[in-house]
């Protein structure tokens, strides 16, 4: 794969999980504001390595895409959820992560903690489906 290849790979493959992961959280049956919470970190952007890695690794054996697309949404909101519990005030305390303020922030300690939650437990539902 040439570089400028490598290059559209990754910018289709992030807009690619990015779409997904906007289609997965206005998917959630939780209250409004829960949603909310997990939509805000979750849709903050990032590298979207980790979707991006599975992404390379199905190309490379021949695979589709679409075959780890629930795979891939579910390692960013493990990864969603790790650092909205890293930023609490009981570990790291941060008032910014991507530029913006964390969850704990915008929708206070309790609801950064369910969100998080709410994220993990959604991961595991969305690569069973």
């Amino acid at each position: 794969m040439t570089h400028i290849a490598f290059d559209a790979f990754l910018k289709e493959s992030k807009t690619f999980v990015e779409e997904k992961l906007v289609s997965y959280a206005n998917e959630l049956q939780c209250p409004n504001v829960l949603r909310e919470a997990m939509a805000y970190s979750l849709e903050a952007g990032g590298k979207r390595l980790r979707p991006l890695l599975l992404f390379a690794t199905l190309q490379a054996f021949g695979k589709e895409r679409n075959l780890g697309v629930g795979a891939a949404c579910a390692l960013e909101m493990i990864h969603t959820y790790s650092l909205i519990h890293d930023d609490l005030p009981c570990m790291d305390d941060d008032d910014l992560r991507r530029g913006k303020p964390t969850n704990h922030k915008v929708f206070g300690e309790a609801m950064a903690v369910l969100a998080g939650d709410g994220l993990l437990s959604y991961a595991f539902q969305v690569i069973m489906a």
